[in-house]
């Protein structure tokens, strides 16, 4: 075989596999044949992931600090964690980054608001209806956030609260939402909760039996671990620990890539 032969059959094979993604990504000749769909959604999703974890006499919410669009990486430093007040930490991960931005404003600006209007600052409790109530009210065209609150309730124990995307909360004693739910969620029911443990003791009602200490290293080693296997999870982890002191806030580095 020739040397202009074997070029020839060369340029023919790549015209070949050039013609086949051309067409599996709509641009071949015979896509113009066709109708063309137009497609738009009003959401985009940033994703990311937030956990919380209540015990006796504190809460431990985190957030990764990664937003992403697909497999772009937009920013490696956006925050998932707003502090509402000294007592009640609000998290939003997998989630549309504008609709996120907005429930932090309106929710700062009601905070304003109640302070003013009654010289003092509301409970976790109180803090957990009001953002019911505004999911609740924009369920016709939803804010595309999934959204945990921890804190302290009346009695100084850890509480948590979880919402849907229309506002239903529940009071749990463990959490996590967005994108590495599917990763971390089954770990804390195991570890935490004991679902899956026939012989083990039951934890308390309201909140988990382990130290401080124990429960900051859990929350690391979940973000460490979803971090290896959830693409839109990583860079930084911001950890709030709500006690009667207030919120401790500190940073935990992830992967970057």
């Amino acid at each position: 075989v020739t040397a202009a032969a074997r070029t020839a059959e060369g340029e023919a094979t790549a015209m070949a596999m050039t013609a086949d993604v051309a067409a599996m990504s709509g641009y071949g000749p015979e896509a113009g044949a066709q109708p063309a769909q137009h497609h738009w959604s009003p959401y985009v999703m940033n994703s990311g992931t937030v956990m919380a974890i209540c015990g006796k006499d504190f809460a431990v919410i985190a957030g990764d600090t990664r937003m992403s669009v697909g497999y772009q990486i937009q920013s490696r430093d956006v925050s998932k964690i707003l502090k509402v007040t000294d007592k009640t930490v609000l998290g939003t991960g997998g989630h549309c980054q504008a609709d996120t931005l907005n429930l932090h404003k309106l929710l700062r600006a009601r905070m304003i608001q109640y302070q003013h209007q009654n010289a003092k600052l509301p409970k976790t409790s109180a803090i957990a209806q009001l953002v019911s109530q505004m999911l609740y009210n924009r369920r016709f065209f939803p804010l595309l956030t999934k959204n945990i609150i921890a804190g302290l309730d009346e009695d100084g124990v850890g509480c948590i609260y979880t919402f849907d995307v229309v506002g239903c909360l529940e009071r749990v004693r463990v959490a996590c939402d967005g994108s590495g739910e599917e990763l971390i969620q089954p770990v804390l029911d195991n570890l935490l909760e004991r679902q899956h443990q026939q012989s083990a003791p039951r934890p308390p009602p309201l909140h988990v039996d382990l130290s401080r200490e124990e429960v900051v290293n859990v929350v690391k080693d979940a973000f460490t671990s979803a971090g290896e296997r959830d693409i839109t999870t990583g860079d930084f982890v911001e950890i709030c620990v709500i006690d009667a002191a207030g919120v401790h806030e500190e940073r935990f580095e992830l992967k970057k890539d």
